[in-house]
């Protein structure tokens, strides 16, 4: 397809977000509307938007590929959806109430009431350090996209490519924050949703099956087995591990993460949050199947037509945009677009979020609202802007896949410390922890973990850890807090209480 159609359907939508942005940032720059949408979303809408947020265009892109990679995943991340749907309604029972019942904006709050000033500020600084990194990678693989299809046809930079991508992200997002995104969002969800039914569709046609021809296609290929349950100690595939893996990370990486959380906090109460995460959790599970399908039509079109890619993450793109049509490359690029972009507005509205509030103590003004708080939210958006750009800049620099992965499998693993610190406030209520000492149990978990994640065929006979290795990060993060902390003093009219 020419760079040229591309690039002009880029622009036409993104022309199409700045126009929702200004209608509902109208009157609703405060910072209110920015952090939690004046607390008056609508729960379908948001339970949509959602779908945008957690698929970002490395799940679009990935999850497909890794379908026929040669390390046999084939639809083994099935199985980690399935735990996923699970965390999410942990979520939804446990964690949610909580939030509501301390009428929170941001959910670290939480942790200063429950283990102290130090504990909140790691708590929050292990997000946005999480948060940043991670985002920055998701965003830094779909513009690599956009760099080979487009503006390596004109010689643009990849600095200014990266640059665009953030100034048109900020562009819309700067004045209504969570207020606007809650309708873009929706709206990116709907073209990714729909991008990846017509991707099945143009797909279908291309070899000539109809839906029953597809599924019996899928079903006979050898990409479709779903459930691993052999080898337990020596496979990352094995369901266990993976089911585990996605309870946990969910939990983990979404209710201890401000960004998803924070679109919860949006609505009026805890039935509405309730009810959009239980209908997020279908629709999420049901879209993961079709990605899955996706892939495998991929690899039957790609032998059928003897067409090979240097990286599982190039079949996707490939076929859509130099194989399929106009009309299907223009689908596939609506919806890397969508998924991109949906993921990466919500992050840096909820980083800006974090940080006004964390660390800038924003819910402790009388006045949340006044034009001296609201300049400095704009301020602290435009930085967390340029950090991202500095960070995928960085990522280019290096220009190794591995170290790259390597350094967003580090940010990732700082999740476990949120767990092992939410459950030991959660849990352990009669016990006070070292509060200075938290930073450093934060940093050794993690730390530990790392080295377990390379080494642990040497030192626990062949045994390889997966996504599941995020609960022994929480474990280990636990055990610190626990053997670092003493039994709180009862006060007289506990005492009293008591008797």
């Amino acid at each position: 397809m020419a760079p040229a159609i591309l690039l002009t359907f880029i622009i036409g939508y993104f022309l199409v977000l700045l126009v929702i942005s200004h209608f509902t940032s109208k009157n609703a720059s405060s910072n209110d509307a920015f952090f939690v949408a004046n607390r008056n979303s609508k729960w379908y809408l948001v339970a949509f938007g959602m779908i945008g947020t957690a698929l970002s265009g490395v799940t679009f892109i990935s999850v497909p590929g890794k379908v026929g990679a040669a390390s046999g995943d084939q639809f083994a991340y099935f199985q980690f959806v399935l735990g996923n749907a699970v965390g999410f309604i942990i979520i939804a029972t446990v964690l949610l109430p909580l939030y509501y019942r301390m009428k929170l904006t941001s959910i670290y709050s939480y942790i200063e009431s429950a283990l102290g000033i130090w504990s909140y500020k790691t708590a929050a600084g292990i997000f946005l350090l999480s948060r940043t990194i991670g985002s920055s990678f998701r965003l830094y693989l779909v513009v690599i996209v956009l760099q080979k299809f487009i503006f390596d046809s004109y010689n643009i930079p990849f600095a200014v490519t990266v640059l665009i991508s953030l100034l048109l992200i900020w562009s819309y997002t700067f004045k209504g924050g969570l207020k606007t995104i809650i309708i873009t969002d929706s709206l990116q969800t709907f073209f990714l949703v729909s991008s990846v039914f017509l991707s099945i569709f143009f797909i279908c046609r291309s070899l000539n099956y109809n839906l029953f021809e597809a599924v019996e296609a899928i079903k006979n290929s050898s990409y479709s087995k779903i459930f691993f349950l052999t080898d337990f100690v020596g496979s990352k595939f094995h369901l266990t591990k993976q089911f585990l893996g996605g309870v946990f990370i969910t939990i983990g990486m979404t209710g201890l993460d401000q960004d998803l959380m924070q679109k919860n906090l949006s609505l009026k109460n805890i039935k509405e949050a309730q009810k959009n995460m239980f209908s997020f959790t279908a629709v999420f599970v049901v879209i993961n199947i079709f990605f899955l399908s996706v892939g495998a039509l991929l690899y039957i079109y790609a032998a059928k037509y003897g067409i090979t890619v240097e990286k599982t993450d190039y079949l996707y793109p490939t076929i859509a945009l130099k194989y399929l049509g106009i009309i299907p490359g223009m689908v596939f690029m609506l919806g890397l677009t969508a998924a991109t972009f949906a993921t990466t507005d919500s992050a840096l509205t909820a980083l800006t979020t974090s940080f006004c509030v964390d660390f800038l103590n924003f819910n402790k003004k009388a006045d949340v609202n006044s034009k001296k708080n609201i300049a400095a939210r704009h301020w602290v958006h435009i930085a967390f802007s340029g950090l991202m750009f500095l960070t995928i800049i960085i990522f280019n620099a290096i220009n190794n896949d591995a170290v790259v992965g390597a350094i967003f499998k580090v940010a990732s693993y700082t999740y476990g410390p949120l767990l092992g610190l939410y459950s030991f406030g959660l849990f352990v209520s009669s016990r006070q922890v070292k509060d200075k000492l938290v930073p450093f149990i934060c940093l050794v978990s993690p730390a530990i973990c790392f080295f377990l994640s390379t080494e642990s065929k040497e030192l626990l006979g062949g045994y390889v850890f997966d996504n599941e290795l995020i609960i022994v990060n929480g474990l280990i993060t636990f055990l610190g807090l626990w053997l670092t902390s003493s039994r709180k003093a009862v006060s007289p009219s506990a005492q009293l209480a008591e008797v």
